[in-house]
């Protein structure tokens, strides 16, 4: 990476600290908005060349490790599950896991030249198992080359390149683009404008973009934006104190809200597909899908009076049909005002972190549940899986993480048997997630348990109930049973999968007791006889055959 540093040195990137170059990894980091994936979407444009494949990899501590493992089908390896036993002993989850990595970072430690790039490292950890994200990297001195950008001070004992912030001469140029010939006052307030935004490329991107597409000047938006309204929002947390402490940043975000209401209706798409976009994975979004979300979003409350006219004059020159947009309309303004970022992938659309961050938090009650709604109904577990893992996040709660989107009876029941389930035998067997995978399967069981008990035990209120003293108070199973057996024959199905998931890792006496489970479940509601209590039966003599073998074998 000889030439790396020219690169990163390259127009205001001049006050560099040491970094380390000639062992095949380089790390820059910097504050959130400053330009740091735009950084290293430049090198790879200008080295591309030199390497035979560029691989990207979102460095998010929760979809680091599956974003490693889907290389495997640029350099055409199997990550999956490999054979149950080995000289007689069966492989634990954790081996067959290391097994899969190593892998990856075998093919990248021959004598090809490959650049990847792991964009955004949020942790020096992995978000499942803690391990080092330094065990996914190929070792040093090999042909591929790795760039990692992040947020943190020091990664891994590197030094890393420290991005310095524009200069007041360039920030002010990128604000004014094509426009050069400008009042004294005009250039004032353009400085005044970069020195509140404290000169991130994310604001002053924004700003440029407003005053090209409109018909308005610097100071006059700069007005617009110190006299809007700041939303009442409870910052805490170590990534919301950045927030906290920008707030001229987020007065921005809130004047292109407001562009966006006026052009097309209040609650403008744009608008919010942007809130929207708060809750989906930190990766690239279907344009599809986020629109659906967006139309899900509950309606709020109309903005002032006052402020409404405010808007209207300042985007006089904007058009303003008032017909609401089409998705693709929409995906398209927010591009235009640098809101968001297009995507290799035809028909993806990608938010920076901040502007996410500052829509989860600015958010209306609802919009976690219109994500989740939009992607169990519209996502795909191959094309989509980082935003449908979101999706379970937020509905099944994981590690520490509270349970954001309570769903209902029926909700859950589809969510767990078309996304979880197939979701979580895809990690397994197809990447060898098995941690992962099962820790999914044990929550989609705890959720099934606690509605199943719910229907059973809380009485259902009517005031027909309370009105007539001699009618019996029924309970949720009694009067849908239908579903409450779907409930509990769906807990089953979850409990079968995970006993044999448990037998790839040789946990026969856990894989007994699920089956064991299962099968008292399908005999009560289906009987002893039924296709599916036999094929239970099946599969707890399998794992008794094959725990015996391997205790023969000990």
């Amino acid at each position: 990476m000889q030439n790396a540093q020219s690169v990163f040195k390259h127009g205001r990137r001049r006050r560099s600290t040491r970094a380390v170059y000639g062992k095949g990894i380089a790390c820059v980091s910097g504050d959130p908005g400053i330009g740091k994936t735009e950084l290293l979407l430049e090198f790879a444009y200008r080295f591309h060349q030199r390497y035979k494949m560029v691989l990207w990899i979102g460095g998010e501590s929760r979809y680091i490790r599956q974003n490693y493992l889907n290389l495997w089908s640029f350099l055409e390896i199997d990550v999956g599950v490999e054979g149950c036993s080995e000289k007689g002993r069966t492989k634990s989850f954790e081996e067959q896991e290391e097994s899969a990595v190593a892998r990856v970072r075998k093919e990248l430690m021959r004598n090809i030249p490959f650049l990847v790039i792991i964009d955004n490292l949020e942790s020096e950890k992995d978000w499942w198992d803690h391990k080092l994200v330094m065990d996914l990297l190929p070792r040093f001195g090999g042909e591929t080359h790795v760039i990692i950008s992040t947020r943190l001070t020091r990664v891994m004992n590197l030094e890393p390149l420290k991005l310095s912030f524009l200069s007041g001469v360039e920030a002010v140029s990128l604000m004014q683009g094509g426009v050069r010939d400008q009042s004294v006052t005009e250039i004032d307030a353009l400085r005044a404008i970069e020195e509140k935004l404290g000169r991130l490329t994310l604001g002053l991107a924004i700003v440029g973009s407003i005053l090209s597409e409109l018909p308005i000047n610097p100071s006059r938006l700069l007005d617009t934006i110190n006299r809007m309204p700041s939303n009442d929002v409870t910052w805490s947390g170590r990534e919301n104190n950045w927030l906290r402490r920008n707030n001229f940043l987020l007065q921005l975000f809130e004047v292109c809200f407001s562009i966006f209401d006026h052009a097309d209706g209040q609650g403008s798409l744009a608008t919010r597909m942007v809130l929207a976009s708060g809750w989906f994975a930190p990766g690239p979004i279907p344009i599809p899908i986020l629109a659906l979300a967006a139309h899900k979003i509950p309606e709020k409350h109309p903005r002032k009076w006052l402020w409404k006219k405010i808007m209207y004059s300042l985007t006089c020159g904007f058009t303003s049909s008032y017909a609401r947009r089409s998705e693709t309309e929409a995906s398209s303004l927010l591009l235009r005002f640098n809101i968001a970022r297009s995507c290799s992938k035809d028909g993806f659309i990608q938010f920076n972190h901040l502007l996410k961050l500052y829509a989860r938090k600015r958010g209306i009650i609802g919009i976690a549940q219109s994500m989740v709604q939009a992607v169990v109904s519209r996502g795909s577990v191959q094309e989509h899986w980082d935003h449908v893992w979101a999706a379970c996040f937020l509905a099944l709660g994981f590690g520490k993480d509270p349970i954001v989107v309570e769903m209902k009876a029926s909700e859950l029941l589809f969510l767990v048997k078309e996304v979880a389930l197939p979701l979580a035998v895809r990690a397994f067997v197809t990447f060898s997630r098995c941690g992962a995978a099962m820790e999914l399967l044990r929550l989609c069981t705890d959720a099934l348990e606690s509605a199943d008990q719910a229907f059973v035990a809380l009485p259902v209120e009517k005031w027909l109930d309370r009105s007539l003293c001699w009618k019996p108070v029924q309970t949720s199973a009694q009067l849908n049973p239908c579903l409450w057996q779907e409930l509990a024959l769906a807990r089953a199905t979850v409990l079968e999968v995970r006993a044999k998931l448990m037998v790839r890792g040789g946990q026969f006496d856990i894989g007994d007791d699920l089956i064991r489970k299962a099968i008292f479940i399908r005999t009560s509601i289906c009987g002893e006889d039924h296709p599916d209590t036999v094929s239970a039966q099946e599969t707890l003599t399998k794992i008794t055959r094959l725990a015996s073998g391997v205790q023969s074998h000990t």
